[in-house]
């Protein structure tokens, strides 16, 4: 069942956007608007995408990416699940999931880690 679930998933999402990207980004807590440097955007509500959640957490969009960056395509989740939002983590890895089936062969994850030091602001880079 959850096979056919991510099958249809993957179907819905590679018939909205041109090309498969190599590279697919969870954008984190003050990096939504990363998405905004992005040229030919195709722009997917979450609600729209069978079987997808919608993400609660504040400067989420809950909205699927693709774009190109530089000549090269990207599929951006624009918010993401989480546990304090109720979602089980079938839930919250049931995107990866769904692009590994698309083929996506590359994944960057952001997050608000390290956001308690006092001298950050939001979307400031750290590793």
């Amino acid at each position: 069942m959850i096979l056919d679930q991510i099958k249809k998933t993957a179907g819905f999402i590679q018939n909205k956007i041109p090309e498969i990207p190599e590279t697919f980004v969870i954008l984190g807590s003050g990096l939504g608007d990363f998405a905004d440097y992005f040229e030919n955007k195709i722009i997917i509500p979450y609600h729209e995408i069978p079987f997808f959640l919608t993400s609660t957490a504040e400067s989420h969009k809950s909205q699927l990416v693709f774009g190109y960056l530089e000549g090269r395509s990207f599929l951006l989740m624009q918010g993401r699940f989480h546990r304090y939002e109720g979602y089980d983590m079938a839930d919250i890895v049931y995107p990866i999931r769904v692009m590994k089936s698309l083929g996506l062969k590359n994944m960057v994850v952001t997050n608000a880690a390290g956001g308690i030091n006092t001298s950050f602001s939001p979307g400031d880079i750290m590793v």
